[in-house]
């Protein structure tokens, strides 16, 4: 140990310690020149293709979302196989999803196509969608989740809509949605025949949310899942 400490002592005060070790570094790179420039280039060409990617990404980020503003409008105007097929001259949200796999625009794509097959009764579908759909925004996210359990709902599977109203309620939970989507996994327990887990949830509604506008109801319905009531 004695003699590790007096080494690097000596490195750290003995200017011809320090100079025989840099000539000990330059004499390393000059006999593996050609391993440190290949090292170098592979560096350059890492950093020079992620920015280069990121450029290309971007460039079609652009123009998806100018694909996608017709699919929108048909979107808007209820015209949901237009949206979802496109009319001939415009995309719609499947071609987007398609064509322009790997951009945010071809997320949001599927946001919508999930929508629109939920309209149109094809729940699987709507499924599909929206579970490829990932989003950091605090209502959209969430409100995937919760559109996902209304598949689930409309197919009477009400422990997997219970599941997802219950990751909606819970995806950076706030005053201001999780109380709608907490009486809606609620609701879907009580459908399920599943009062103790509903009774759970409603008293969660009521302890913590009880500013929400679904507090009243909250404690409504909890009531009327008392064994005595």
């Amino acid at each position: 140990m004695a003699k590790k400490t007096e080494h690097k002592h000596e490195l750290l005060e003995n200017p011809e310690a320090i100079r025989e070790t840099l000539e000990g570094a330059e004499s390393w790179v000059e006999n593996n020149s050609k391993l440190f420039i290949g090292i170098a280039v592979v560096l350059l060409l890492a950093v020079g293709g992620y920015f280069g990617f990121q450029y290309w990404k971007n460039g079609q980020d652009e123009e998806a979302q100018r694909e996608m503003f017709q699919a929108v409008y048909y979107f808007e105007q209820d015209s949901l196989n237009l949206a979802l097929n496109g009319d001939g001259n415009a995309l719609g949200f499947k071609a987007i999803i398609d064509d322009y796999a790997m951009t945010d625009a071809a997320k949001l794509a599927n946001f919508y196509a999930g929508v629109a097959y939920l309209k149109q009764g094809k729940f699987a579908l709507s499924r599909l969608h929206l579970e490829d759909f990932s989003s950091n925004d605090l209502l959209v996210q969430a409100r995937a989740y919760s559109l996902i359990g209304d598949t689930y709902m409309e197919e009477e599977k009400y422990d997997d809509a219970a599941k997802f109203y219950n990751k909606a309620a819970n995806y950076k939970e706030n005053k201001y949605f999780s109380p709608t989507y907490l009486m809606k996994e609620a609701l879907a327990y009580e459908k399920a025949n599943q009062n103790d887990k509903a009774r759970e949830v409603y008293d969660k509604i009521i302890n913590q949310y009880w500013e929400s506008s679904e507090f009243q109801n909250a404690r409504k319905f909890r009531a009327r899942l008392e064994p005595n009531s």
